[in-house]
């Protein structure tokens, strides 16, 4: 028993973050090497999956490929409309690139870069700098500013507000969901390790999903904000 709660107790120190070398001066911690490993992983899937190109009639990988497109344009259309589809590569990037970090731990030993605040508030702030940008790009910058004082001019600072708490939002959430489901899981396999494992990947890769579904469906809606007419 005493074992166990040794074992328990050095799981949260085992999620946290903590430097692993330094390039000069500048440390580099375990969140931004496991993210690195994820994205490699990701490119060298992306390459495997698409290097003999596409067929007319689909069949086999292509299928499940044409099937996950349809999945991301399903998420673009419910939020924004099929006028949206035109930002695929934005939401299914955010979609897939948040999937393979929330199901990461799925590797021995490493731990989920979204369990890190410093990830989930650089992924909330890139999503909004898109958003604006974007707006700014197809409307210009006088047709962008104009929503803000949309209805009402007296609107300005609850626009301007709102906007400031969209990425906080979009960070919190996904951290908060994400950190939990760790702490749970890991302390878990502590103490039941026999009968945990199948149920409990099963519930991490389900909530993986959801995660980043819910994450990029609320991008697709910051999106539709500015662009619909």
């Amino acid at each position: 028993m005493a074992e166990k709660l040794e074992a328990v107790a050095g799981v949260l120190p085992h999620i946290l973050r903590h430097e692993v070398f330094y390039i000069g001066p500048i440390p580099v911690t375990s969140t931004v090497v496991n993210t690195w490993l994820v994205m490699i992983a990701l490119f060298i899937g992306v390459w495997l999956l698409t290097r003999k190109g596409f067929k007319e009639v689909p069949t086999g990988i292509q299928c499940i490929l044409e099937a996950i497109v349809e999945f991301i344009y399903s998420i673009i259309d419910s939020g924004f409309g099929r006028q949206g589809r035109r930002f695929v590569p934005i939401i299914g990037g955010y979609f897939l690139f948040i999937l393979a970090m929330n199901i990461s731990w799925f590797i021995p030993d490493l731990v989920p870069p979204t369990t890190d605040i410093m990830t989930t508030a650089a992924l909330g702030i890139s999503a909004l700098v898109v958003v604006h940008a974007t707006a700014i790009y197809e409307k210009g910058l006088g047709g962008y500013l104009k929503q803000f004082v949309s209805p009402n001019p007296i609107l300005l600072p609850m626009n301007i507000l709102e906007e400031l708490i969209k990425p906080f939002s979009l960070a919190l959430r996904l951290f908060g969901n994400m950190f939990g489901e760790k702490m749970v899981t890991s302390i878990i396999f502590v103490l039941v390790p026999l009968f945990a494992p199948v149920p409990v990947m099963a519930l991490g890769l389900l909530m993986g999903a959801i995660q980043a579904y819910i994450f990029s469906l609320l991008v697709t809606t910051y999106l539709a904000h500015f662009h619909h007419e």
